[in-house]
Protein backbone atom coordinates (compact mmCIF):
# COMPACT_ATOMS: atom_id res chain seq x y z
CA UNK A 1 0.00 0.00 0.00
CA UNK A 2 2.88 2.32 0.70
CA UNK A 3 3.54 2.06 -3.49
CA UNK A 4 0.08 3.47 -4.47
CA UNK A 5 0.47 6.16 -1.66
CA UNK A 6 3.73 7.48 -2.99
CA UNK A 7 2.37 7.22 -6.59
CA UNK A 8 -0.96 8.97 -4.94
CA UNK A 9 1.48 11.71 -3.61
CA UNK A 10 2.69 12.43 -6.97
CA UNK A 11 -0.19 13.45 -7.90
CA UNK A 12 -1.93 15.33 -5.28
CA UNK A 13 0.96 15.75 -2.25
CA UNK A 14 -1.59 17.74 -0.11
CA UNK A 15 -4.24 15.25 0.30
CA UNK A 16 -3.69 13.26 3.21
CA UNK A 17 -4.48 9.92 1.64
CA UNK A 18 -4.74 7.73 5.02
CA UNK A 19 -8.05 9.10 5.89
CA UNK A 20 -9.60 10.47 2.66
CA UNK A 21 -12.41 8.76 1.56
CA UNK A 22 -13.68 11.48 -1.08
CA UNK A 23 -11.11 11.34 -3.60
CA UNK A 24 -13.23 10.58 -6.56
CA UNK A 25 -16.95 12.38 -5.26
CA UNK A 26 -14.88 15.43 -3.46
CA UNK A 27 -13.14 16.29 -6.66
CA UNK A 28 -9.91 16.00 -5.49
CA UNK A 29 -9.20 13.50 -8.34
CA UNK A 30 -10.23 14.26 -11.40
CA UNK A 31 -10.61 12.31 -15.01
CA UNK A 32 -7.13 13.11 -15.93
CA UNK A 33 -5.78 11.92 -12.55
CA UNK A 34 -7.47 8.87 -12.76
CA UNK A 35 -5.76 8.08 -15.95
CA UNK A 36 -3.11 8.82 -14.91
CA UNK A 37 -3.63 6.97 -11.85
CA UNK A 38 -4.37 3.80 -13.58
CA UNK A 39 -0.71 4.10 -15.87
CA UNK A 40 1.02 4.03 -12.90
CA UNK A 41 -0.85 1.26 -11.33
CA UNK A 42 -0.36 -1.09 -14.58
CA UNK A 43 3.32 0.12 -14.79
CA UNK A 44 4.31 -0.41 -10.89
CA UNK A 45 1.59 -3.54 -9.79
CA UNK A 46 1.23 -5.10 -13.30
CA UNK A 47 -2.53 -5.03 -13.48
CA UNK A 48 -4.76 -4.09 -16.36
CA UNK A 49 -7.73 -1.50 -14.57
CA UNK A 50 -10.37 -2.34 -17.19
CA UNK A 51 -12.85 0.41 -17.54
CA UNK A 52 -15.71 -1.79 -16.10
CA UNK A 53 -13.35 -1.23 -12.93
CA UNK A 54 -13.28 2.80 -13.21
CA UNK A 55 -16.42 3.49 -11.25
CA UNK A 56 -16.03 6.47 -8.14
CA UNK A 57 -16.11 3.94 -5.72
CA UNK A 58 -13.00 2.18 -6.86
CA UNK A 59 -11.21 5.49 -6.29
CA UNK A 60 -12.64 7.52 -3.72
CA UNK A 61 -9.86 6.29 -1.34
CA UNK A 62 -6.69 4.91 -0.92
CA UNK A 63 -7.90 1.57 0.47
CA UNK A 64 -10.55 1.30 -2.50
CA UNK A 65 -7.62 1.83 -4.72
CA UNK A 66 -5.53 -0.85 -2.84
CA UNK A 67 -8.27 -3.22 -2.83
CA UNK A 68 -9.23 -2.94 -6.30
CA UNK A 69 -5.63 -3.55 -7.31
CA UNK A 70 -5.37 -6.80 -4.91
CA UNK A 71 -8.40 -8.25 -6.45
CA UNK A 72 -6.95 -7.35 -9.99
CA UNK A 73 -3.90 -9.25 -8.96
CA UNK A 74 -5.65 -12.22 -7.87
CA UNK A 75 -7.78 -12.61 -10.63
CA UNK A 76 -4.08 -13.01 -12.58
Amino acid sequence: MDELIDILKEIHPDVDYATATNLVDGKILDSFDIISLVSEIADKFDVVVSAEHMIPENFNSAQAIWDLIQKLEDEE
